[in-house]
């Protein structure tokens, strides 16, 4: 009696003689996700009543509906990604959800603070910026939601490159042309300001920004390698080919730097050398970029008072203690009064520092949370930014490699440029630590910054049999392969 042949359904789970079995089948992550959203969620409701406590404040059901309605948002954010991107990173959004909703913790207690100093000297009790930042959070997890359900594809954004290129220096140039009134705030004129509303176009010029940049760069990948000079052991590409993004960043920067708004041009310039280097694999651009950086910091400090202002508080921020010192002082008494374990939610006095809720976010972790405190807070950045990067090496494609370490690497450096400015490791620059400062301008590009990872991460996690959601391929477009029937 003659044996019968494997079926089709053997040769698909099990490897042939002397071939390799098919990968495991990729889980999703959902579950796992979902319970450490909830954990994230638990861990901000406990902080929130040490607030309380510490304070001497009241328990009352307005706790319980602050708690409810921020347990609602991230679950509707995890409902989100389990519907639109099945197979995404587990970790970002817990993360996220931490991040944000300590943020919420300290700006709250912050509110209490200002309560009790406006109380004592007879003045009508503040507007609460907590509940405007909850506000802000559920339009940010809108944006979230309405970028993960239109971007099913994220090499779509390669498509329209220049498009949305122009369209970040657009909105980087509208506060210039506007009237002081409606675009000063702090000396910078980088807001949109008119009867109530306010928004800062550069946080969402950024993003676009690095979108062009990553779809230029993968074009002209080739071309930076291969069609350059050789000068003085340095890979120097041809003007033409680098020419739309060398415009695009220059002028970035410099209107950046007319705005007074130092923070973002550092930025922008460290992300697209970054990315440059991603792109090239060239250790070259990392000196050209580090000597222009250096020609221009000394230029800046000769041309412009604001800048030199910065750099002598940096070097001596106790000489000028009454006046822009000030605020710098302040934070390092702060991360003295800290120590190491911190003076407790609620137990220090963190509102002397000005701008506590915005700018000077991490003075107010450090010294209520101390130096334990400020590191985890600094690990959970660290972890985020990690997961960005290892979505980054296991997207399959070029663009999205770019675009994902490109984004994943402006956190990290925006994170780095915050606590060294507010530890006085770097002059200022006037930056928001991602998620955790108050300003609605910063939470809606951050988690537009966070959908798009979300996305790439979808795509690069997807198991090879589980359907993409995207527009079919071109038959003329699709890829083949070789393959043997089985007798």
């Amino acid at each position: 009696m003659s044996t019968p042949g494997p079926s089709a359904e053997d040769t698909a789970f099990h490897s042939p003689p002397g071939g390799f079995a098919p990968p495991p089948q990729t889980k999703s992550g959902r579950t796992a996700e979902l319970w450490l959203t909830l954990f994230a969620i638990a861990v901000v409701f406990a902080a929130l009543v040490i607030v309380e406590v510490a304070m001497e404040q009241h328990l009352t059901w307005d706790l319980a509906k602050y708690a409810a309605a921020y347990t609602v948002l991230m679950v509707l954010a995890h409902l989100v990604i389990r519907r639109f991107a099945p197979y995404a990173d587990p970790i970002m959004l817990p993360i996220v959800a931490l991040l944000n909703g300590l943020g919420l913790v300290l700006i709250h207690r912050l509110d209490l603070a200002d309560e009790e100093t406006q109380a004592f000297l007879g003045n009508p009790e503040p507007g609460s910026d907590a509940n405007q930042q909850i506000i802000w959070t559920l339009i940010g997890l809108i944006c979230f939601a309405v970028v993960l359900y239109f971007l099913r594809d994220h090499r779509v954004l390669s498509s329209y490159s220049y498009t949305l290129g122009l369209a970040g220096l657009v909105l980087l140039i509208i506060p210039a042309l506007l009237p002081a009134q409606f675009s000063q705030v702090n000396g910078g004129r980088n807001w949109i300001r008119f009867a109530g509303f306010s928004i800062q176009p550069g946080e969402f010029a950024k993003i676009l920004i690095i979108v062009f940049a990553a779809a230029f760069l993968v074009s002209k990948k080739d071309l930076f390698t291969t069609a350059g000079k050789h000068v003085f052991g340095l890979d120097v590409p041809r003007a033409r080919d680098l020419a739309p993004l060398l415009v695009a960043v220059v002028l970035a920067i410099g209107i950046a730097v007319l705005n007074k708004d130092l923070g973002f041009a550092l930025l922008i310039f460290g992300t697209i050398l970054v990315m440059i280097y991603v792109a090239t694999d060239r250790a070259s651009w990392l000196f050209i970029g580090i000597g222009l950086f250096l020609l221009a910091a000394t230029a800046a400090y000769f041309m412009f008072d604001h800048f030199r202002e910065r750099v002598e508080v940096w070097l001596d921020p106790f000489a000028t203690y009454n006046t822009s010192g000030y605020q710098i002082s302040q934070a390092l008494f702060g991360f003295a009064t800290g120590g190491l374990a911190g003076t407790g939610l609620g137990s220090g006095q963190p509102n002397t520092v000005p701008f506590a809720k915005t700018d000077f976010i991490m003075a107010t972790v450090g010294e209520e949370l101390g130096l334990i405190g400020m590191a985890a807070v600094l690990m959970l950045f660290a972890v985020l930014v990690i997961r960005g990067l290892r979505t980054a090496l296991a997207v399959r494609d070029s663009f999205g490699k770019l675009l994902a370490a490109g984004l994943a690497f402006t956190l990290a450096f925006q994170l780095f440029v915050v606590v060294g400015g507010v530890t006085k490791l770097i002059p200022l620059t006037g930056l928001t630590t991602p998620f955790m400062s108050y300003g609605g301008s910063s939470l809606l590009a951050n988690y537009i910054l966070l959908a798009i990872l979300v996305r790439i991460s979808d795509e690069a996690r997807r198991p090879p049999e589980a359907p993409a959601r995207r527009n079919p391929t071109p038959i003329g477009d699709a890829p083949t392969e070789m393959v043997r029937r089985v007798e």
